[in-house]
């Protein structure tokens, strides 16, 4: 059977019926969230279709108190490594050449292009021909910055929490508590890439870092406190934001 997940006014799934059932034994589901399967009126509280197999035991007054608790952490987040992150950004930067050549081509950059060679060759100053390339280029440039920019921010704030190329290899952008990212952090966390395309820095400003953070996150990911988690957001139970944020109930 499969479940749907509804929780901050959007729904989740399908998940198998094992799958869900887990997640309430190990408390990554509320037994107060809603949800429905392929026969039912209206959504119901998972406490109400999936009551749990064994209540909680009651606490034992004559037992000793319990260790120190530490509070909960990321550490159980399988973050995405250095090449598998590498990997994702060769993906998106092979489709985003197709908008780029067409903006470049449309603006007659094949044929400044063209003109700066030949200039090269008949032996005029290089320094020269590629200044002046650069600023007929200009335009072009800064629209493929722009669609590079509004690529990343908007598919990695998206339900799919990636861009194609993060789709690509199972891994989706989340924030400090797992969750997806709003579409101000994910455009705070593009400005470093952004910034870094400016200046010639792609990908060693981004990603440099990986290698050696502690969650492996790349400048642009602490700059907007942000996760690449393994995973895609279709395989992950929905994640809620800290007590206090509910915005009230599911609406299908």
């Amino acid at each position: 059977m499969e479940v749907w997940i509804g929780r901050q006014g959007e729904r989740h799934g399908p998940y198998q019926e094992e799958q869900v059932r887990e997640w309430l034994r190990s408390s990554q589901l509320s037994p107060d969230d809603l949800c429905w399967y392929d026969g039912l009126a209206d959504w119901q509280p998972l406490s109400v279709l999936f009551p749990l197999d064994k209540p909680a035991p009651a606490p034992n007054p004559y037992a000793p108190p319990p260790l120190q608790q530490q509070p909960a952490s990321t550490n159980h987040f399988d973050y995405a490594g250095f090449w598998q992150r590498f990997g994702a950004w060769i993906i998106d930067l092979i489709i985003l050449m197709i908008p780029s050549m067409i903006v470049m081509v449309s603006s007659g950059g094949m044929e400044a292009y063209k003109h700066m060679v030949e200039r090269i060759q008949g032996g005029a100053d290089m320094a020269m021909a590629l200044r002046d390339y650069a600023q007929v280029t200009e335009t072009a440039s800064l629209i493929s910055l722009a669609i590079t920019f509004l690529y990343y921010t908007f598919f990695e704030a998206s339900k799919w929490q990636a861009t194609p190329g993060k789709l690509a290899l199972r891994l989706r952008v989340t924030d400090v508590h797992g969750a997806r990212i709003s579409i101000g952090r994910s455009a705070a966390r593009n400005i470093v890439r952004l910034s870094g395309a400016i200046f010639g820095l792609i990908p060693l400003v981004c990603y440099a870092a990986i290698a050696w953070t502690q969650r492996k996150q790349g400048l642009h990911d602490l700059w907007a406190s942000t996760f690449v988690l393994n995973g895609t957001a279709q395989q992950q139970p929905p994640q809620g934001r800290p007590p206090g944020d509910d915005q009230g109930s599911f609406h299908a």
